[in-house]
């Protein structure tokens, strides 16, 4: 096991993965910017070490600064979080080659997963369900384009390999505007991403948004951990999520975790992983592979009672999963709302200083958050400040749950997305479950 453990990240996931490292007995090593000096983590880490001003690419970005980091604070490993690095294949291969341990994928799987097309080869060559399109690169040849464009059928969606987080995307209702779409699509890929190669899928019309939790140890070993319903979005972003996914008939679930396993398996695969999919007519479609842990894996947590961090941690030590599918027993249901420090009717950040914070609590509530009553936000980074779990032995009563918990959250001094959540756990339609992903935009008039 790990003597010490760098945390390249922020926020409330930094304090997650100490928390872990904590209980496993792992040492610490918080690395934080200029402003990010008082947050919690910092506080609470065994090392502490500036890398850098505010701005993400010179600190949170800033490779050379972190591998300088560990050097000097003797790590053995590095967590990366989600976000900032955690899916950047140059930086878990600098860390491999300065002799230290990335905690996730080797660099080849992550890029790997990180080409759109390559990812979609290598899951149809493992059986996991997939979208129909173009099964690689759109040529340069007009006609061919137009000719996969009417095989495919209408509407389809013009999607960046590179891309991710909801750009370099273009939806194509005509054959008539098809030609002038990739062009569009490519030149934005090229000037956001560096790379303008695009591809084509069929846009499903009302998908839902559902993902499948894995874990794999590199060694053969993969088990999957269940699913979790995502579709309550705005903009590409989720805002509340759920484990179990509501509604999916056992028969189609269990192919497809199998698939996700097999997969895992094949790829060789190491750490905490997710698969996303659009689910529509009882059938699913690959979208991509996060190679991290990710925001909502608590709800996950919550309904197989397993800490997916810890359990990542051990596999990329070069342990064996220490859990057997059969030991992944879903029991209940659970819900996160993501609280964010953003104006809740425009959606504009709302930095600033935290005058009074209170968390929820009682049976199956559980707070994520890096808060503390006179912490200031800064306006460099992410807007999310806290997530509100609740769990209980049925939809109905974790739902309930939730309405209470946020109904005693107090966060004084800033704006936040908490009456937008009151909303959505209130929402009728919501609480019959099985939303798609384009219910939370039409109900606000995006």
């Amino acid at each position: 096991m790990f003597d010490k453990v760098l945390i390249a990240n922020r926020g409330e996931i930094a304090l997650r993965v100490l928390r872990a490292c904590k209980e496993m007995g792992i040492a610490t090593v918080a690395v934080h910017s200029q402003v990010d000096r008082d947050l919690k983590h910092v506080r609470l880490a065994d090392e502490a070490v500036c890398i850098g001003p505010n701005p993400s690419p010179q600190s949170y970005l800033n490779i050379p600064a972190i591998i300088s980091a560990m050097e000097i604070t003797d790590s053995v490993a590095v967590h990366p979080g989600y976000g900032f690095l955690a899916e950047n294949a140059d930086f878990a291969e600098q860390v491999q080659k300065s002799g230290f341990t990335f905690i996730g994928p080797d660099a080849d799987v992550i890029r790997l997963m990180g080409d759109k097309v390559s990812a979609i080869a290598a899951m149809k060559k493992a059986g996991v369900p997939t979208v129909p399109g173009s099964d690689g690169p759109l040529p340069a040849n007009g006609e061919r384009c137009l000719e996969i464009g009417r095989k495919v059928g209408y509407p389809v969606i013009i999607k960046a390999a590179a891309g991710g987080g909801g750009r370099g995307m273009r939806v194509v209702h005509t054959e008539a505007a098809l030609l002038n779409a990739i062009s569009v699509t490519k030149s934005e890929a090229k000037a956001a991403f560096g790379d303008d190669t695009v591809y084509m899928e069929k846009f499903l019309q009302n998908p839902r948004h559902v993902e499948i939790q894995v874990m794999s140890d590199g060694q053969g070993n993969a088990i999957h951990l269940g699913d979790r319903d995502c579709s309550l979005q705005r903009r590409h972003q989720k805002v509340l999520e759920e484990a179990p996914a509501p509604g999916i008939p056992d028969k189609v679930r269990q192919d497809v975790y199998e698939a996700c396993v097999q997969a895992c398996i094949e790829i060789g695969y190491r750490g905490a992983g997710t698969f996303e999919f659009l689910y529509e007519d009882e059938r699913f479609y690959f979208i991509e592979m996060n190679t991290r842990i990710q925001v909502e894996h608590p709800v996950s947590e919550m309904v197989t009672g397993v800490d997916l961090i810890k359990e990542q941690i051990r596999v990329c030590a070069g342990e064996k999963l220490s859990l057997k599918q059969e030991d992944i027993v879903i029991r209940g249901h659970s819900f996160e709302c993501r609280i964010n420090a953003e104006d809740p009717k425009t959606f504009f950040p709302s930095p600033g200083k935290v005058n009074n914070f209170h968390a929820p609590g009682g049976l199956g509530v559980r707070v994520d958050s890096h808060l503390y009553s006179g912490y200031s936000v800064p306006p460099n980074y992410d807007s999310m400040i806290a997530k509100v779990i609740t769990h209980a032995q049925t939809r109905e009563a974790a739902l309930a749950r939730m309405r209470v918990a946020l109904s005693e959250l107090i966060v004084d001094g800033i704006k936040t997305n908490i009456p937008l959540q009151v909303d959505l756990v209130n929402d009728a339609a919501f609480a019959q479950g099985g939303v798609n992903i384009h219910y939370l935009e039409k109900k606000l008039g995006l």
